[in-house]
């Protein structure tokens, strides 16, 4: 009997270990926001992923080289801004208001690729991410919808340039290795962390104490502890984001988007199970609406042909 590898599925499987895995290692981030600063961790992070990696390479054969620098560059860059904005608006907003703006991520995808590169995306899955915005929105809270200012367009704007990261990992980079782009990824997040410590040393700001001054804060000595759950930060992110980046590669983007709203109800999973944190029947209700509008997409999946890129 013939077996069928239907690319979208095999996304869908892809995004679902990479939320189990991230929705496990970011619960600990509390941990060490408690001791050290955003830039510090993302800096030791991403060197601990660059020593991994060189370590893997010649025994697994993985080829970091990349074939198209200025486009590994790029979408390295897109993700990077996305991710520090995301993390700097911490800093003075609700982190209920940041994740909702950071998810609006599929719905700039939708737009880009239709209006920019001519993608067929059919009515039902423009629905399908309309209805699970609205699940994000229910599982998040009354506070994700409040508090509307020039500061709330912060996380937008990181959900913008997280889309149009996402979008060029496979208009751009369809032919680099899962490994190149995992590297570029990391890379380009350690870069902006070294230029944060950077200046934070020469024009150092007052620090809150514990995790109120995760953003803050600049170069401290820090503990053992620090360097474990960054290690398991690491080690996790890597696996994770290789997953996703290879979701990204093998199937059209404004499908792959809509499966990553399972970060939400996996995160909530975690941080039930590791710090009884317990949900709302509204956030069970949009986890529902989730679930369906990643169904939506996955049954749809062969309605429409795509059209190749126009730009």
């Amino acid at each position: 009997m013939k077996t069928t590898r239907d690319p979208v599925v095999l996304a869908a499987c892809l995004v679902l270990g990479f939320a189990t895995v991230i929705g496990f290692t970011d619960n600990f981030v509390r941990v060490i926001a408690a001791e050290v600063g955003l830039w510090q961790f993302h800096v030791t992070r991403t060197l601990m992923i660059v020593a991994m990696l060189l370590l893997l390479a010649r025994p697994m054969g993985l080829r970091m080289r990349p074939k198209s620098l200025r486009a590994v560059a790029a979408r390295s860059a897109l993700h990077g801004v996305a991710l520090m904005i995301y993390f700097g608006a911490l800093a003075f907003l609700p982190v209920a208001l940041v994740a909702a703006g950071l998810f609006t991520a599929p719905i700039f995808v939708l737009l880009i690729t239709r209006f920019v590169y001519g993608h067929s995306i059919g009515i039902v899955r423009v629905l399908a991410v309309a209805l699970g915005f609205v699940g994000v929105a229910m599982v998040l809270g009354r506070e994700a919808l409040e508090g509307a200012s020039l500061a709330a367009l912060m996380p937008v704007v990181a959900g913008a340039f997280y889309a149009m990261g996402n979008i060029t990992t496979r208009e751009w980079c369809a032919q680099e290795t899962t490994e190149t782009l995992t590297l570029g990824f990391f890379a380009g997040i350690g870069m902006l962390g070294l230029l944060g410590l950077i200046l934070l040393t020469l024009f150092p700001i007052a620090v809150a104490d514990g995790a109120q001054g995760f953003v803050t804060r600049g170069w401290v000595w820090p503990s053992g502890a620090f360097y474990w759950w960054t290690f398991v930060q690491a080690a996790g992110s890597l696996i994770a984001v290789a997953m996703l980046m290879r979701a990204y590669q093998i199937a059209e983007a404004s499908r792959v988007a809509v499966f990553e709203y399972l970060n939400l109800p996996l995160a909530a999973f975690w941080g039930w199970l590791l710090w009884q944190e317990q949900l709302t029947g509204h956030a069970m209700l949009g986890m529902v609406l989730i679930t369906i509008a990643g169904a939506m997409i996955a049954l749809r999946r062969a309605q429409l042909p795509e059209v190749s890129p126009t730009a």
